[in-house]
């Protein structure tokens, strides 16, 4: 049996969450300020995820949640997703992002996988607090990764990996397999191979046998 693990925000979804939240609080043009600083390595994500949670705070948790409920999938995930699924193949979800939006996105597209590791924006008083909780703040995805194979024993060495982002680039220098999911500037380096679409996708991954 075989462990996929994907990015979610710019792999299997084609969207940030975080943008969504900040340009339903107005803030979006600073918001990208930020992570573009980050991908210029001024900033550790760690450091880029708390600023950006900050200009968030205040807004409405009705909001956040519609905000949520509106998260979907790329072109084709859902498919791949299911049919990983009834191949016997372990599916993690492994993101930066928001747990709320994953569950909306994976209910829409009538697919579940077998765990997701997100973060999360606390709320209080009917607003979202501007900080930020989670296992995939200043930890890594490597870490994570070696923790669900362990957890369902298997080696990581027969793991794939997917993702696009630098904060991916742990767990795919790890994986068995790292998979760039149209990889950003710097993230290809640390990829086995590179895809450019959920078809080229599924293709690789039956080449490899996994499904």
């Amino acid at each position: 049996m075989t462990l996929v693990a994907f990015d979610f925000d710019g792999t299997l979804a084609d969207s940030e969450m975080m943008d969504r939240l900040a340009a339903r609080h107005g803030v979006g043009e600073e918001v990208a300020d930020i992570t573009e600083r980050a991908m210029r390595g001024e900033l550790s994500y760690a450091e880029s995820l708390r600023e950006r949670a900050g200009l968030v705070a205040g807004l409405p948790a009705e909001d956040a949640a519609d905000v949520y409920s509106g998260v979907r999938l790329r072109d084709g995930a859902g498919e791949l997703l299911g049919k990983l699924s009834d191949d016997g193949v372990r599916v993690v979800v492994l993101t930066g992002g928001f747990g709320p939006g994953v569950e909306a996105a994976l209910d829409a597209a009538g697919v579940t996988v077998d765990r997701v590791v997100a973060n999360s924006l606390p709320e209080a008083d009917g607003e979202l607090t501007g900080d930020v909780e989670g296992p995939l703040i200043e930890g890594t995805k490597d870490d994570a990764l070696v923790d669900v194979c362990e957890a369902y024993g298997m080696d990581v060495a027969d793991a794939v990996a997917v993702g696009d982002g630098a904060n991916d680039a742990p767990m795919l220098d790890e994986a068995g397999c790292g998979v760039g999911f149209q990889p950003k500037p710097g993230v290809d380096e640390h990829c086995d191979t590179v895809v450019e679409s959920m078809a080229e996708l599924e293709a690789l991954l039956r080449e490899r046998n996994v499904l």
